[in-house]
């Protein structure tokens, strides 16, 4: 059975940090490339970042570039973002997601999801 587990989340003040965590089991993390996704209150799932299966590639939201980082760790079967300057609108659930397919920005071409973690930044 595939299981992601997100951790890490919390609230934070305006201009602080804090890293998520996304460990897998039942399926081998190497093989896949994986996303960090996010949603706020009110809207829809929206693509954070993505990570290519060696980490050579990476890709952002333009919103959270330069603040945000992606990275992985395939012999821990782990996966994080690392979340720098953060602001008040990054208030959302984050959710971790395995693909098949080469680092994808929609939502509905991920495979298995984690159950999220909620970032709460206050002002």
């Amino acid at each position: 059975q595939v299981r992601l587990v997100e951790s890490g989340g919390g609230l934070v003040q305006a201009g602080g940090s804090l890293r998520l965590s996304c460990a897998a089991a039942g399926l081998t993390l190497s093989t896949y490339y994986m996303g960090w996704f996010r949603r706020a209150p009110g809207k829809g799932r929206e693509f954070v970042a993505g990570i290519s299966r060696s980490s050579g590639d990476t890709a952002y939201a333009d919103s959270v570039k330069g603040r945000f980082t992606i990275s992985r760790d395939n012999a821990k079967n782990t996966v994080y973002l690392q979340m720098n300057s953060l602001k008040p609108e990054d208030t959302a659930v984050y959710y971790c997601a395995v693909t098949t397919l080469y680092i994808r920005r929609q939502a509905n071409e991920y495979n298995y999801w984690g159950q999220g973690t909620q970032v709460t930044v206050s002002s």
